[in-house]
């Protein structure tokens, strides 16, 4: 299947994939400048050399540049999930898997804590990011339930969806404390106290 230019639909779609990676690549790069405030959606356009419609055609807001990478983490923190041993129990499961998604994060340490410092200081940011972690329940909801077992019982999508809410919240309390911190304490260690709270 062809586009209207006559291109294959799979190079137009990696064309677009490309064209939306440079310009995170540099909203990001004015949000730490500038801040994510002060920065306008015409700068970012200029600064990339596209019209502001064209922008448009990409991301709906700035919300939309800085949480778009957010939906793509919660697509890497499932198959981190996916990936561990079908035997491990649920919350091993999960804390790897989160681990392993701080891990894989295209950022050094310190602009990983403004770009979270960010997330944290803006309110509009803060709520788009709720919306976005709901997504990454449902995501991982169905792995937690497979190793919940007991397929067949209705109470175990409810249990899993308690275990990753609570594993989610576990790592927003962590990540919290880090940026607090700025970048002092051990989001791990900040990760298991909160667990063990929650597990009693």
């Amino acid at each position: 299947m062809n586009d209207r230019e006559g291109r294959p639909a799979g190079l137009r779609e990696r064309t677009r994939r490309a064209v939306q990676a440079e310009i995170v690549a540099t909203a990001m790069r004015l949000f730490l400048e500038r801040g994510f405030e002060a920065t306008t959606m015409e700068q970012i356009a200029g600064e990339i050399g596209i019209s502001r419609r064209s922008l448009f055609r990409y991301f709906g807001t700035k919300e939309d540049i800085v949480l778009g990478d957010h939906a793509e983490s919660g697509r890497v923190l499932q198959a981190a999930l996916e990936a561990r041993p079908a035997d491990e129990p649920p919350w091993e499961a999960l804390r790897a898997a989160l681990k392993a998604l701080v891990e894989s994060l295209p950022y050094s340490p310190e602009d990983f804590l403004k770009i979270t410092s960010m997330l944290h200081a803006s309110p509009s940011l803060r709520a788009r990011q709720l919306d976005k972690q709901q997504q990454w329940m449902d995501l991982l909801v169905p792995d937690i339930a497979g190793r919940l077992g007991a397929a067949t019982d209705p109470m175990t999508e409810i249990r899993a969806r308690a275990l990753v809410a609570c594993a989610l919240a576990c790592s927003a309390i962590a990540t919290e404390a880090w940026v607090r911190s700025n970048g002092t304490v051990d989001m791990e260690q900040v990760f298991d106290e909160a667990a063990a709270a929650v597990r009693g």
